[in-house]
């Protein structure tokens, strides 16, 4: 996960001003050391670390803090404000044009992720605004590349204009005339990049630039090659003036340093961030969250949004009717499950829960082989016997372990699991929901879409 090393390096520094009640200057002083190594060893700028640290010094040493009934959580609030104005204060939205179509021109250096995060960006504003948008290959150097955005646009439902190996700038034109044309309201242009900034590059991408008069210029960057991505945004912001930053490979990098460093240095927020390998795996940079994140706080709303865009409503319902008349099945149990993996990894969920580490849950994950065990259990049964287990006797146990492929001992396991789950809903539905979980659920019993009155298995 981003910023886990940081993370735990924080967490650590905070916990021994816990310990001391009331604070000195010194104490704080020794603190302020410990936060500026950790985030030179995230591979944050340094003149980024000094300006950092400075401010959350002055603010940390003053009578309201030291004097204060809990100076640490005063501290934490303060280094918490402070990291959330270092990544731009607050979200900031992708500019969409008072006429049609908005032109959203995706540059940056090669392997980067271009053409795959231009499409999930052109995905992201189809699934959740309704846009009709279309992909435009601009890039007539890298071999395959016009290949690459044809075979994403086609697994995300999205056009794909292409004039082969002709002038980037005629086709750039051509695009957005195709888009007004053919009712798109919005134009990726997919543009070439090279292994390192060079003149030859810029000027063809200043052309474009002058050609169609992009709404938004996009830099994409790669989080894992830490300053080099600092320096390369500020290249191309001094070339281009460019409005924003998607930062890939995030979940990939544990130091998260440039996505630290990028707003500092460029004064350009960073729009979207790249957390997989998934098409759908995009998502709004906020710099509140992932403050919250990196100081072990958790990231509850963007757990609830992942939740809403892979439970299916309809489905949930029905679970917790089923919940509420204490008739969950093996079928549900499944449908839950499969729901929950859409989510991703145990590590990427645990990291939005407050108080959790995600090096906890490292590699754990609902798409193991563990899931695939239960599915193929599950589906060996017929649909009579997945809403009546306790008919399953020893004949039929032995008849889905060879049908599943796995022995008689995991069919008995998966049962005893299942009939653990059961006597635990049928407490819920009666009412008898601890006090402590009613309230941390809500009145009406359902923290997420999918969870009804239980949980999302």
């Amino acid at each position: 996960m981003a910023f886990e090393g940081l993370s735990e390096k924080l967490s650590a520094a905070f916990k021994k001003l816990r310990g001391k009640g009331r604070l000195s200057e010194a104490d704080v002083k020794e603190a302020m050391r410990e936060i500026r190594l950790a985030l030179l060893e995230a591979d944050v700028s340094y003149k980024v670390v000094k300006q950092f640290v400075a401010q959350v010094t002055e603010k940390a040493v003053g009578a309201d803090v030291l004097e204060a009934l809990s100076p640490a959580q005063q501290i934490i609030k303060i280094v918490n404000q402070e990291l959330t104005e270092l990544m731009g204060g607050a979200s900031a939205k992708l500019t969409i044009a008072s006429k049609p179509p908005t032109v959203v021109m995706m540059v940056g250096l090669q392997g980067a992720g271009k053409t795959t995060n231009g499409a999930k960006l052109a995905g992201l504003m189809k699934r959740q605004n309704g846009k009709r948008p279309l992909l435009a290959a601009c890039d007539i150097y890298r071999p395959a590349a016009i290949k690459q955005l044809e075979v994403v646009g086609e697994q995300l439902g999205i056009p794909v204009f292409q004039m082969g190996q002709t002038d980037p700038v005629h086709i750039a034109k051509a695009a957005v005339e195709h888009a007004i044309k053919h009712g798109n309201d919005m134009v990726f242009l997919d543009t070439a990049g090279r292994l390192h900034v060079d003149e030859a590059l810029m000027d063809e991408l200043c052309k474009i630039k002058a050609a169609v008069s992009p709404t938004e210029i996009l830099l994409v960057v790669d989080a894992m090659i830490g300053q080099d991505a600092v320096n390369a945004a500020k290249a191309f912001d001094d070339a281009l003036d460019i409005d924003g930053v998607v930062l890939t490979k995030l979940d990939g990098d544990a130091r998260g340093g440039a996505a630290l460093s990028i707003r500092a240095v460029t004064g350009k927020p960073i729009k979207f961030v790249g957390m997989g390998e998934k098409l759908d795996q995009i998502e709004v940079f906020h710099p509140d969250r992932m403050a919250s994140r990196i100081l072990g706080m958790g990231d509850v709303l963007s757990l609830i949004e992942k939740a809403e865009q892979n439970f299916d409503q309809k489905k949930a319902l029905e679970l917790q009717e089923k919940l509420r008349k204490n008739k969950f099945t093996l079928s549900d149990l499944y449908d839950q499950m499969v729901q929950l993996k859409g989510m991703g990894s145990l590590s990427d969920i645990a990291g939005m829960l407050p108080g959790v580490k995600a090096s906890d849950l490292e590699g754990a994950a609902l798409d193991g082989k563990a899931l695939q065990r239960m599915e193929a259990i599950i589906t060996s049964m017929t649909p009579y016997e997945r809403e009546n287990p306790s008919i399953l006797n020893s004949s039929r146990k032995k008849r889905i372990a060879a049908g599943s492929g796995t022995q008689v001992v995991d069919v008995n396991r998966l049962l005893k699991q299942f009939e653990m789950l059961q006597a635990m809903t049928k407490q819920f539905s009666g009412g008898k929901m601890p006090r402590s979980l009613r309230k941390m659920m809500g009145k009406k019993g359902g923290m997420m879409p999918g969870m009804g009155r239980g949980f999302p298995f």
